[in-house]
Order: C-alpha cells, then sequence, then structure tokens
C-alpha cells in the first residue's frame, strides 16, 4: 500500500503538468478572437460611438478608414467641399487613408464622387448609390459630391 501511495505521489506533478497543457491551448485560442473583434470594430468619428460594420444611415454617404466598413466613420448627407472645415468634418481626413465607402444616397444623384483634394479637385473613385466596397487605392480624401452623371 506504502510502495502504490509513493507511485501516486510521485505521478501526482506529472499529472497537474498534463491538466495545465492540454488547458492551455484552448485559453490561447480565445485570445485571438476577441481581439479581431476589437480590431475590426466601426466607431463613429465624431461621437466614438461603436456601430456594426457598414452601419451608415439612409440618405447618407459613409467613409470609413478600415476595410469592410471598419474603423472610424464619417458620414455626410450633403456634399463637402473640405473634410476638415466646419460645419461638417473628419477628423482623420489628414492622417488617415479611406479603406471603404457606403452609398445610402436617396436623392435624384445616383453617384457619390470623391477627390483627394479640397474643392472637388482631383477625382480618385466614385460610388453608385445603393453600392458599398472597398477601394483599391492607398489616398486620403479631402472633398465629396453627389453626381449624376458619369459614375451614376
Amino acid at each position: 500500500m506504502r510502495f502504490v501511495r509513493r507511485i501516486l505521489l510521485a505521478l501526482m506533478p506529472l499529472a497537474m503538468l498534463f491538466t495545465v497543457a492540454v488547458a492551455a491551448p484552448s485559453a490561447q485560442a480565445e485570445a485571438p478572437v476577441a481581439q479581431a473583434a476589437v480590431v475590426g470594430a466601426a466607431y463613429d468619428s465624431e461621437t466614438g460611438q461603436a456601430l456594426a460594420a457598414w452601419d451608415c444611415d439612409t440618405a447618407h454617404v459613409c467613409f470609413w478608414n478600415g476595410f469592410g466598413g471598419t474603423g472610424g466613420r464619417c458620414m455626410w448627407d450633403v456634399a463637402d467641399t473640405d473634410w476638415t472645415a466646419a460645419p461638417y468634418t473628419c477628423s482623420w481626413a489628414t492622417t488617415k487613408e479611406v479603406k471603404s465607402v457606403y452609398n445610402r444616397g436617396t436623392s435624384a444623384a445616383t453617384g457619390v464622387a470623391f477627390y483627394r483634394n479640397t474643392g472637388h479637385n482631383n477625382r480618385i473613385g466614385c460610388t453608385k448609390q445603393g453600392k458599398k466596397g472597398d477601394l483599391a487605392g492607398t489616398y486620403q480624401v479631402r472633398s465629396h459630391k453627389w453626381i449624376s452623371t458619369s459614375c451614376g
């Protein structure tokens, strides 16, 4: 009996190590999932409010600094000649690139053109009404306007 007890006492630390080793990978596997959710989150750049990806109000155009409608969102229901000047501003316009756009416009304008420079200069893209997607370029946008020509 003493012999069995000694063997059990000798094997106890090994059993505990095995239990910890088996449990550890599942705990580690959960961390990247939670981290990915934070990295892929969307938020309103003006209010800081958390948003679902591609959350954009009807009759507006939205731009994000993350792919898939994530990251900081700036939203307008009117044209804007300078994203950094009042009354409507986009806090990250001069520091981050636009990565995704969603045109939820409902007016007679059938598209939204966006420009590299203020004053609607140096057009770099256009998104048709009701469309959304990621942008292939690596550029900052400084102005946009609703149009019913070549894009729409």
